[in-house]
């Protein structure tokens, strides 16, 4: 025991003492009256005692004070203090010494809720240490006789009606039981009480350390001491709690965060025996005045002085303080003397026995311990600290038994230590760090063990031993366990992997992660089964914020390059992709942006809809913020794409790469919100912009759906609310103030939008490819941009280009802007961005006019057809495209009513049938009335389509009926180009169109037009007719005909066409023979395949019957087996 420490109570041991101290209190107080040096013992500021474990506080010679003591020590005082009114303090000093705990209990609830908390009873019910049931008595406190006023004894276990067992009284129960739940009860007690011996070292070598350098600060005030680690734990809890009282939340959970070893919920965790300080007000309050010592409490009771009684409070002097130290020195001192005696008889009386961890019992004296410690067992005791606490126990017996017979005795134990798990069984941990090294054995030897399916359970558990273990190389082989755990993880398995990698990365921080998990995604780079890569590709990604930037931008991003150029697994590289977005979410190296833009060209290349899909949701996204923040998005990036279309362009006169000119167009789309968000964040009414008030919200048809969260304006932006306030300002800036200033929107009037229109009237009109991709990078141009921009500033650059008059159009050489992909373009890409009424008569009007143009020219229709098909598309224009046509059916020139009558060609492939019956077949049927011929015969290819395309059976009567007077009718008979049409139409449509019209009406009348050709007398026409008659029975030759169509009409028909081929060419006579056998061959074929069909439908027959007959027969039979074989006899 320490020299400074005595009773904490602080009172005496016998009625002498008390009378003793009585009469030092009074005399005390006359002095201090007189003047003398002293101290009252009622002072509340008196020091106290230091803590004292509580096994040795039971120890003492001391009892607690009796009645009469208190009664003699309050004679004893003045008259004066005697009278005066008792205070709150004093009683509850009287309760707590007297036991009455509930009493005591309900006094400080009831003071509480009056607002009036007494100190003394916050600290004695906030410090756990004062109801700890202590073990029995020891001798010196039976012989002494501890009063009430010590701490509590340990009582029995207490039954409630809970927790009664009553097989533990009842008449069979098991005795063994109970007898091991005694023997678990005291284990338990003793281990309790080893606890608190420790707390309570701790607590004096604490109060050590404080006195040492208070000493020092005495002596050095200018040298400031480190803070102690259990300093730094009292303090954090005051600092914590402050927070807390004064509404700092925030704060108070990032302190925490920041001390996630403490829990700031309990003061024990500080490990110290004394109650909780006050808070920092007060301690703040009272920096000034003498503050009560560290040693005012323990942590078993809270002790009165009898002189407390009075409740008279004194304030001393420090010099009186320093007295009164001294004198409690003293008493320490006396005490300790007393308690190394008894210490002395108990060496002489008890013996030792030591149970160590490997089953060897030593017997001993105390007296002969270190000769025993040093020479028997080879154990130094000096080496035995509290981690080998858990090897032995002491155990103290009055037998009187040799060592070597307790060892040979207790061999009989079945006890296993010569295995590896028996030797991790007997060599228990009792710290994290032997925790760590444990797990760190016993889970490579555990994990093999459990099944597949389930190992996932085990992820936290290796994470965190691979976090806590001290050992690198039983951490890699830990993460490498991990990282192997599951031989292919699904989705969910992956994810938990992957969230623990980052909670691993998160706490270990930048330097373990580049040196211990990124050599385990390294290994599993090229491993066989693609779920291991891929749960590479994510690692990478999850783990990029939590690098060195250094390593962020070299070896992943090198890792990741290496996969997306090599991995053959779709899925693989798209994670690859992802990772590699993030990545460039984190990237600060600006020399890194070469390799970045040809990653996105890689990616974009993929053949994979999968990684491409990933490029556009993800990756260019990120990119495209950090050229932003690099200041290279407008200069740089979107350049050198248009660079790459104009190039690939230039290549592909003879034959364009539209996978390409696809790839690169898809890049620039997604660019389209970076660079909107550029120009909003860089216009000139920035600093105008306030989020006060009511912001009206965003239409939803604004901006185009993104592809991806990353592509959404308010995403990039910030907020909706921020986007929406940027927006009003954007449009009130466009319409009345102009863009003076703005670079960033001048950029893309003065050079994005003249070079992308130039781009457009480069490319060949019939790609549909290109049309359509460049008509959905226009869409989405202007709709980002909004309606005012497209009216001002998209609309009129290519008005001025599209003038539309005849002088525009250079028939001859085809370069003319309107046969080029610029009207499409604009048609559908600009002038259907928004669906008003003013927009639809723009688009109408622009039709039209494009329209009379080119037909008046006598220009090719390439460009208006290119502009129907991709507006056809969309059933919203169909009516649109029908007004368009009407305009041209009712025009007064017959060549704009030709190109009406061919663009209704292309119209009936997407248009409904109500469509086709209400509007296409009767504007049809007026052209084909037309008063001239050309007119009519361009109607043609359109009543063909409907033929192909229409089911309506009164629809295509009516169709069939204006085909057959074309056909019949004696003013066209000799008219050759319609003769032409209608054999050119046949041969298209005849192979898709309904089997009964083709039978009975195509194939009849190519056969009258093939038998007319061969009485034609004009040559040039003869050949005409002739090689389109080839074309189409090529084509219908590969069609079901039936063996009476076949007979009468296709066959004579390849006959004559056939003649006429032997006098005008001799190599299509040759095919035309090889056809004409075919079929014969076929026919015959058919005829015999008929018979042979007849033949089998009578052998069935007969054979059906001669069943029928046999089962009957069979049925007639009884149980009798005998007649069986009658059954096969032949009949005589």
């Amino acid at each position: 025991m320490a020299a400074d420490s005595v009773n904490p109570f602080n009172l005496s041991d016998s009625e002498d003492e008390a009378e003793q101290r009585a009469e030092d209190g009074v005399d005390a107080e006359r002095s201090l009256s007189d003047g003398a040096p002293g101290l009252p013992s009622n002072n509340p500021f008196s020091p106290q005692a230091d803590a004292e474990p509580p096994a040795l506080l039971l120890s003492s010679t001391r009892t607690s004070p009796s009645v009469e003591g208190i009664s003699v020590a309050a004679a004893a005082m003045p008259s004066g203090l005697a009278e005066t009114r008792v205070s709150v303090d004093v009683i509850a000093a009287q309760l707590i010494r007297d036991q009455y705990i509930l009493t005591a209990l309900e006094f400080h609830t009831e003071l509480l809720e009056s607002g009036r908390e007494l100190p003394r009873l916050r600290d004695y019910f906030s410090n756990p240490g004062n109801f700890e049931r202590q073990s029995g008595t020891p001798p010196a406190c039976k012989d002494q006789g501890l009063g009430p006023g010590g701490p509590l004894n340990r009582a029995g276990s207490i039954s409630t009606l809970d927790s009664l067992d009553f097989a533990r009284y009842s008449d069979d129960g098991n005795r063994e039981s109970d007898e091991r739940v005694a023997v678990l009860e005291f284990e338990l007690r003793k281990a309790k009480e080893t606890i608190q011996a420790l707390r309570a070292n701790l607590t004096q070598a604490a109060e050590s350390d404080t006195r040492e350098r208070n000493k020092n600060y005495k002596s050095n005030p200018e040298i400031q001491e480190p803070i102690r680690p259990l300093e730094k734990r009292a303090l954090n809890f005051l600092v914590n709690e402050y927070l807390l009282k004064n509404e700092y939340k925030l704060s108070a959970i990032t302190f925490s965060d920041e001390n996630d070893d403490q829990d700031f919920e309990l003061w024990d965790d500080v490990g110290l025996n004394i109650p909780k300080p006050p808070d920092l007000l007060q301690i703040y309050r009272n920096c000034g005045s003498a503050l009560p010592s560290p040693r005012d409490t323990v942590d078993v009771s809270v002790g009165v002085e009898a002189g407390e009684l009075t409740g008279n409070y004194i304030v001393q002097k420090p010099d009186l303080l320093q007295q009164e130290f001294e004198y409690q020195i003293s008493l320490l001192n006396e005490e300790k003397q007393s308690l190394a005696d008894q210490i002395k008889k108990l060496q002489s009386d008890r013996f030792l026995t030591c149970q160590l961890g490997d089953s060897i019992y030593v017997t001993c004296r105390w007296s002969q311990w270190p000769l025993i410690n040093t020479h028997s067992i080879s154990l130094d005791w000096n080496e035995l600290d509290c981690r080998s606490l858990s090897s032995f126990r002491l155990v103290f017996i009055d037998r009187e038994l040799s060592p070597a017979f307790q060892q040979a005795l207790l061999s009989f134990c079945k006890m296993s230590a010569d295995s590896r798990l028996g030797e991790e069984v007997s060599r228990m941990a009792d710290n994290e760090e032997s925790v760590m090294l444990m797990l760190g054995r016993c889970l490579p030897h555990i994990v093999p063990n459990v099944l597949l399916a389930k190992r996932e359970e085990l992820i936290p558990l290796i994470l965190c031993t691979a976090c806590l273990h001290p050992k690198p190389k039983e951490r890699d082989q830990l993460l490498h366990i991990l990282f192997n755990l599951i031989k292919r993880p699904d989705d969910e398995q992956r994810r938990m992997i992957l969230t623990g990698c980052v909670a691993f990365a998160r706490h270990v921080g930048p330097t373990r992660v580049e040196a211990e998990l990124l050599p385990q995604c390294w290994e599993q780079i090229n491993h066989k089964y693609s779920e291991r890569r891929l749960l590479v590709a994510e690692a990478c990604g999850a783990l990029a914020s939590y690098l060195p930037k250094e390593i962020r931008s070299s070896l992943v991003l090198s890792m990741l390059q290496q996969m997306l150029a090599e991995d053959k697994a779709d899925m693989v590289r798209e994670a690859v992709v992802k990772s590699l977005a993030i990545i460039m979410g984190y990237i600060d190296d600006p020399d890194k942006y070469s390799q970045g833009f040809e990653l996105m060209l890689l990616s974009l290349g993929d053949p994979s809809e999968r990684v491409v899909s990933a490029i556009h949701q993800v990756f260019i996204p990120a990119f495209a913020a950090w050229t932003t923040e690099l200041g290279i998005l407008q200069t740089t990036l979107i350049p050198s794409l248009l660079a790459r279309i104009e190039k690939l362009l230039k290549q592909g006169e003879h034959g364009l790469d539209e996978h390409k000119l696809h790839m690169f167009l898809s890049a620039l789309q997604s660019l389209i919100p970076p660079l909107f968000s550029v120009v909003l964040q860089n216009a000139p009414f920035t600093h105008r912009l306030t989020l006060q008030g009511d912001i009206p919200p965003i239409e939803v048809t604004r901006f185009p759906r993104p592809a991806s969260p990353l592509q959404d304006v308010a995403t990039v932006v910030g907020s909706r609310e921020m986007l929406s306030g940027l927006l009003i300002l954007y449009d009130y800036q466009l319409e009345h103030e102009g863009t003076t200033g703005w670079d960033s929107l001048l950029w893309v009037v003065n050079q994005l939008l003249p070079q992308l229109i130039e781009i457009v009237g480069g490319i060949t009109v019939t790609s549909t490819t290109c049309v359509h991709e460049f008509s959905r990078f226009f869409w989405r141009l202007c709709r980002t941009f909004g309606k005012i921009f497209t009216n001002t500033k998209v609309k009129p650059q290519f008005q001025e280009i599209l003038r539309l008059s005849e002088e525009n159009v250079d028939a001859l050489t085809g370069n003319a802007i309107l046969t080029k992909a610029t009207v499409p373009v604009y048609a559908t890409g600009v002038l259907t961005c928004y669906n008003q009424d003013e927009d639809r008569k723009l688009l109408v009007g622009f039709l039209e006019d494009v329209m009379t143009t080119l037909s008046l020219s006598h220009a090719p229709l390439d460009s208006l057809k290119a502009s129907f098909i991709e507006l056809g598309a969309n059933p919203v224009y169909h009516e649109l495209l029908l007004t368009v046509l009407w305009y041209g059916v009712v025009h007064t020139s017959a060549l704009v009513r030709c190109t009406a009558a061919c663009m209704f060609e292309l119209l009936v492939k997407g248009v409904n049938e109500t469509l086709v019956a209400q509007r296409v077949v009767p504007a049809l049927i007026t052209l084909s009335s037309d008063p001239e011929m050309s007119v009519r015969i361009s109607t043609i290819p359109a009543f063909g389509t409907i033929m192909e395309m229409v089911t309506h059976k009164e629809l295509l009567e009516r169709v069939k009926m204006q085909l057959a007077s074309f056909l019949e009718d004696p003013q066209y008979q000799d008219q050759h180009s319609l003769h032409m049409e209608i054999i050119r139409t046949f041969g298209r449509v005849g192979p898709n169109t309904e089997p009964r019209f083709r039978d009975e009406f195509v194939l009849p009348h190519l056969h009258k037009l093939a038998l007319d050709n061969n009485a034609q007398t004009t040559e040039r026409k003869r050949i005409d007719i002739a090689t389109q008659l080839f074309e189409a029975y090529s084509a219908l030759s590969c069609c079901f005909i039936s063996e009476e169509v076949m007979v009468n009409h296709f066959l004579p028909g390849l006959r004559c066409l056939r003649a006429d081929m032997e006098q005008l060419s001799p190599e299509h006579e040759v095919i035309l023979s090889s056809m004409i056998k075919e079929g014969e061959t076929k026919v015959e074929n058919r005829g015999i395949g008929q018979a042979e069909g007849s033949v089998s439908i009578a052998a069935s027959l007969v054979g059906e019957d001669a069943k029928t007959k046999f089962l009957s027969k069979m049925g007639q039979l009884t149980t009798s087996g005998a007649m069986l074989a009658n059954v096969f006899q032949r009949k005589k």
